[in-house]
């Protein structure tokens, strides 16, 4: 066995971080998934922006570190992380703080399997059959645009955007760029309803947390979307003309 077989190979090391992930994500849904509520949210407000006023730079090291943690280990919750990141820190720098969490917790979930299984199914697909060689290289040669639109989506779910692109061997560099710009549209959605939690505790109702499905937030995302796909459909009309 050369050395590639070697460091592509199952391991219980290599295997380490993404197993730690699947238990404390397993652990976490079923421990958590009554608790971080807008409920949970609504009934410790007071308690949150007293902690806030008193300690805003620990409040937003802590606020990022637990939105970290949740990403990382695609907790229950990352919806309600968004609002209350709005909801304690305003559009902005809520909007930031959010899109630093999720990109962090990101990286870190990419990178576990990257080490536990991206290597491993990166050297299947390399020795692969014809078809899967075929969609390996395109999906190479339009790797940002792939990566962009399964970030602008609103369908595809976040955990699958994070673990997708680490088991068919993107390049790291393009998987943070297109998540920290590609997740901006969204994440500014959610922490705007967020920043306007005040005056829906108060009314005692719930956020309209599909209010990205909505027209008029959706339409230009899917121009983004489009957009995103432009070089792609550019590619292919380049290469059937040549062909021809």
């Amino acid at each position: 066995m050369n050395d590639r077989q070697i460091q592509s190979g199952l391991s219980l090391k290599r295997l380490l971080p993404i197993l730690v992930v699947v238990a404390v994500a397993v652990t976490g849904f079923i421990l958590l998934r009554d608790s971080l509520t807008f409920e949970t949210l609504s009934d410790n407000r007071m308690d949150l922006i007293a902690y806030r006023d008193d300690n805003y730079l620990l409040a937003s090291l802590v606020f990022i570190g637990i939105y970290v943690i949740i990403v990382t280990f695609s907790l229950p919750g990352a919806a309600i992380a968004s609002l209350t990141g709005g909801f304690l820190f305003g559009l902005f720098p809520g909007t930031l703080y959010n899109v630093l969490a999720a990109t962090t917790g990101a990286m870190a979930l990419f990178l576990a399997a990257r080490m536990g299984l991206g290597a491993y199914l990166e050297n299947k697909m390399d020795a692969g059959s014809a078809t899967v060689q075929k969609l390996r290289k395109g999906l190479k040669e339009n790797e940002i645009s792939v990566l962009f639109l399964l970030r602008l989506v609103p369908a595809v779910p976040f955990f699958v955007a994070n673990l997708l692109p680490a088991l068919v061997g993107v390049r790291f560099r393009n998987f943070v760029l297109t998540t920290f710009f590609g997740i901006m549209p969204g994440a500014a959605v959610y922490t705007w309803v967020g920043a306007g939690l005040g005056e829906v505790f108060e009314q005692g109702e719930t956020p309209n947390l599909g209010i990205i499905f909505e027209w008029h937030i959706l339409g230009p995302i899917l121009a983004l979307c489009a957009l995103a796909a432009l070089p792609m459909i550019i590619k292919a009309i380049r290469k059937k003309d040549g062909e021809v």
